[in-house]
């Protein structure tokens, strides 16, 4: 596999051309994508007899980077304001049609969009990845807009945003759309489509819990936990919150143990559900404050 110096010198090459990109983005961005396709490089191995995309080629592992360092973006961009609103109604347009940028500054969401496009597998996917991208999108700017709003979210409705603003979907996508993993025929079988649900879900309650005090402490109110103490004060929330995160692990579990999903879909959605442990405990920047020990929401 591609050295992390190298695979986060190319990622900062592409990002550096996105008006507010960091080095957090693109660091944190190599850290999470060699996690998961370290668990999953095993099951790679299997489907390449049958893709001819090998699980060590630099391209697609920079191209799989990239678009996770495009997921911490686009989250500052909503969260802190990293561009101005019109900037990112542009970009949004962009990367959710496929279309370079109308306004300068921008020019990585094509370079992004165009790689993608050229590499992927199945068409499928990259048509598949777009409208997920616009998805994502759709909720960060609801969770704004709510926000700033008189009327709170409901837990329901939060969860449910919830699923897109993950952005386990686009990851899951790319990876497909990158080493021929099928989604597209995947995504008919409503098994599989509760699945995604449920691993997102879980990502959710995951992210919050793990980010509540973070949260709390910077005034963030976009977390499942703190929107709960503010509609129900006596409520023991992270009780709650935990116990919905091991019914939802459980249904996961039985759910996989009932079908028959290709690999490296098994390790794909184990690594996927045991992340929190795995990858935000290692994180030293946007998961972690070195005053609390806290961590700060993922990609949404």
């Amino acid at each position: 596999m591609i050295q992390t110096g190298r695979a986060l010198q190319q990622v900062l090459e592409w990002g550096h051309s996105l008006n507010g990109f960091a080095d957090e983005h693109a660091m944190e961005a190599v850290r999470g994508g060699q996690y998961i396709l370290q668990r999953i490089h095993p099951s790679l191995l299997d489907t390449s007899a049958r893709t001819g995309r090998d699980p060590h080629d630099e391209t697609l592992i920079v191209a799989f980077y990239r678009e996770l360092a495009l997921l911490f973006w686009l989250d500052d961009c909503n969260d802190v304001g990293l561009i101005a609103p019109e900037q990112l109604a542009a970009v949004e347009h962009a990367l959710g049609q496929g279309v370079p940028c109308a306004l300068p500054g921008f020019e990585g969401c094509a370079v992004l969009r165009t790689s993608l496009a050229a590499l992927a597998y199945d068409r499928r996917d990259y048509a598949q990845l777009l409208d997920d991208t616009r998805r994502y999108c759709a909720a960060l700017r609801a969770g704004q807009v709510r926000a700033a709003g008189a009327e709170r979210w409901s837990y329901a409705e939060y969860l449910h945003k919830g699923i897109d603003l993950i952005a386990y979907a686009n990851v899951f996508c790319c990876l497909s759309l990158l080493w021929g993993l099928d989604m597209a025929t995947l995504r008919a079988r409503p098994a599989f489509r509760q699945v995604l649900r449920l691993i997102s879900a879980i990502g959710r309650l995951q992210n919050d819990l793990h980010g509540r005090d973070k949260d709390s402490s910077a005034g963030e109110a976009d977390n499942a936990a703190i929107l709960l103490l503010q509609r129900y004060p006596a409520m023991p929330v992270v009780e709650f919150l935990k116990d919905e995160l091991a019914g939802h692990t459980r249904m996961l579990h039985h759910l996989m143990a009932e079908e028959c999903f290709p690999a490296p879909w098994g390790a794909l959605i184990e690594a996927m559900a045991a992340i929190r442990a795995q990858y935000y405990q290692t994180s030293t920047s946007r998961y972690r404050s070195h005053a609390t020990g806290a961590g700060q929401r993922a990609p949404g």
